[in-house]
C-alpha cells in the first residue's frame, strides 16, 4: 500500500509557567498513514530490528509493519490482545482481552501467563501496560471488553495492578474506567487515563512498588474517548483522545495538538524508529505516524539549585539512549558505565562542565543486552542510576 500524507494542524500554546517558557513544534512535520484497512488497531509498540507490532482487536491478529514489508500478520490468532510492550529481555508482553489475562510471548512461541486472577477472580480485561526499569509491569484493567459481556465480570471493580518481578500481583488503586498507562521518565510518576471522564490522574510511585497520592493531572477539553498514551524524553505526556493526540507538558499545560482526520478516534501511541522520534499512532482503521518534534527552553527562574542525574530516556534502549545531569555550579564531571557486577566498562564523561542542564547521547551498540549502572560524580555529590540495553 502507498502511504498518505495528512495535513498535522497543531495547536500551539506558550504557557506563562516559568517552568515552561518557550514551546517549539517542527511546523514541518506531515502525518503519514502507513497502513490501512485494519479493523481495530491498537497498542503500538517498537523494536529495532523487529520494526513496529500492533494489535487488530476485532481482527484477533497481532500485526507488523516494516518500512521495506510494509503490513504483515505477526500472530493469529492472538485471543484479542490489547496493549502490547516487550519487558527487560526483549520478550513480547500482552494485555490478552480474549482470555483475561497479561501473557508473555516467550521465544520458543509459547506463552506464559502472568496474571490472570485476583484474589480468586479472573480479570476484566486487562487493557494497557508499560514495564517498569526493575522489571515489573503495571496494567490497567477496565471492563468495557469483558468477553460475553457484563454478565460474566467477577471483580466488583476496575484496577490498577503491578505484577512483581517475583510475580505475585498487587492491586495499586481502583478507577472508574482506566486505561492508558505510562511512568514519567524518571519513574517517580504513573499516569493513568479514565476514558470515561477524559481525565488523566497521577500518583507518585513510592518504592518502586506503591502509588500514592492520587490527583487530577489534566482534563481533555473534548467530550472524547481517552485511550492510549505515552511520554516523551521531557516528560510530555501525549494523549489519545477523539480524533487527535493531545500533547500535555508536565506541568499539565496544553502546549499542542495533533489532529487526524476527524471521521477517526485515536486509539494509542508508541515511539519507535532507531532515534525513538517518530510517533506511531492507531486510529480508525489505520496505522499513522508523524515526527512531532518539540523543544522546551527553561526560563531562568525556574534554573536548578542543586546537582541531580535523572534517568536516562529511553530505557529500556537499543542502541542508543540520553542521560541528562544537572550541576548548579561549575565543576569536574565524570559519568562512567559499570556492569552489572561493578566493572566499570567505559567513561563517558570526565571534563570541566560549566554549571547548568548537560546531556550526553550514549550509544551501546557494541555493548551486550543486559543490566547497565551509570554513575556522575561532579563536586561533593555523586549518584548511581540503572539503566536497560535490550537487543
Amino acid at each position: 500500500m502507498r502511504s498518505k500524507i495528512l495535513p498535522l494542524l497543531i495547536l500551539f500554546v506558550i504557557t506563562a509557567n516559568n517552568v515552561m517558557s518557550q514551546i517549539v513544534i517542527d511546523t514541518n512535520a506531515k502525518v503519514e498513514e502507513i497502513v490501512t484497512g485494519i479493523e481495530q488497531p491498537e497498542g503500538p509498540v517498537w523494536k529495532e530490528g523487529v520494526g513496529l507490532l500492533f494489535s487488530d482487536i476485532k481482527g484477533n491478529k497481532i500485526c507488523k509493519w516494516t518500512p521495506e514489508q510494509g503490513k504483515e500478520i505477526f500472530l493469529d490468532p492472538s485471543d484479542s490482545t490489547n496493549g502490547l510492550t516487550y519487558d527487560l529481555e526483549g520478550r513480547l508482553i500482552a494485555g490478552q482481552m480474549g482470555l483475561r489475562r497479561v501473557v508473555r510471548f516467550e521465544k520458543d512461541g509459547s506463552q506464559t501467563p502472568l496474571a490472570e486472577k485476583y484474589e480468586g477472580k479472573r480479570f476484566n480485561s486487562p487493557n494497557d501496560l508499560v514495564v517498569k526499569s526493575d522489571g515489573s509491569i503495571f496494567f490497567t484493567d477496565p471492563d468495557f471488553n469483558i468477553p460475553g459481556g457484563p454478565k460474566n465480570k467477577e471483580l466488583t471493580f476496575n484496577g490498577i495492578y503491578r505484577i512483581s518481578p517475583s510475580g505475585s500481583i498487587q492491586l495499586l488503586d481502583k478507577l472508574e474506567l482506566p486505561n492508558g498507562i505510562c511512568f514519567s521518565p524518571d519513574e517517580k510518576k504513573l499516569y493513568v487515563n479514565d476514558s470515561r471522564v477524559h481525565k488523566i490522574y497521577v500518583w507518585d510511585v513510592v518504592d518502586d512498588s506503591i502509588i500514592a497520592n492520587k490527583k487530577l493531572f489534566y482534563t481533555i477539553p473534548v467530550n472524547g474517548y481517552a485511550d492510549g498514551m505515552k511520554v516523551d524524553e521531557d516528560g510530555n505526556l501525549y494523549v489519545t483522545c477523539s480524533s487527535a493526540v493531545w500533547i500535555v507538558s508536565p506541568e499539565a499545560k496544553l502546549i499542542g495538538k495533533i489532529d487526524l482526520p476527524s471521521n477517526v478516534s485515536a486509539s494509542n501511541c508508541a515511539w519507535g524508529e532507531s532515534d525513538n522520534k517518530t510517533l506511531f499512532i492507531t486510529a480508525g482503521h489505520s496505522v499513522y505516524r508523524v515526527r512531532p518534534i518539540i523543544t522546551s527552553n527553561k526560563s531562568d527562574d525556574s534554573f536548578p539549585t542543586g546537582y541531580e542525574l535523572y534517568q536516562n530516556y529511553p530505557n529500556p534502549f537499543n542502541p542508543t539512549t540520553k542521560i541528562s545531569y544537572v550541576i548548579p555550579v561549575a565543576s569536574h564531571v565524570t559519568v562512567k558505565l559499570y556492569d552489572e557486577i561493578g566493572r566499570e566498562v567505559v567513561t563517558l564523561e570526565n571534563s570541566e562542565k560549566p554549571a547548568g542542564i548537560h546531556t550526553l547521547n550514549f550509544s551501546a551498540e557494541t555493548l551486550s543486552s543486559g543490566v547497565y549502572y551509570y554513575k556522575l560524580i561532579a563536586g561533593n555529590y555523586s549518584a548511581l542510576r540503572k539503566l536497560v540495553l535490550l537487543k
